[in-house]
């Protein structure tokens, strides 16, 4: 089943690369940005590690949901090629 998980999200990857690349990647570059740029400026780690748990949740949410899609549109496309 992981190896499965894995070749599907790959998938997602070679489908349409730029919407899985802002959906999963930009989030958590954002995150990591905002724990970098509170520890320069000196803000409290709460807020960053706050605000770190929520971008990494929205891009699971945000990933499970594209990748709900694609596999609707795949399951869409088998249907009305066996047609």
């Amino acid at each position: 089943m992981h190896s499965r998980r894995i070749t599907s999200f790959v998938d997602l990857f070679l489908a349409a690369p730029m919407k899985s690349l802002l959906l999963s990647v930009g989030p958590i570059a954002l995150a990591v940005g905002q724990l970098a740029n509170s520890y320069v400026n000196g803000l409290s780690p709460t807020i960053a590690i706050g605000f770190t748990v929520v971008m990494v949740a929205f891009a699971i949410v945000a990933t499970g949901h594209h990748a709900a899609e694609y596999r609707l549109r795949q399951l869409e496309r088998e249907f009305r090629a066996s047609k």
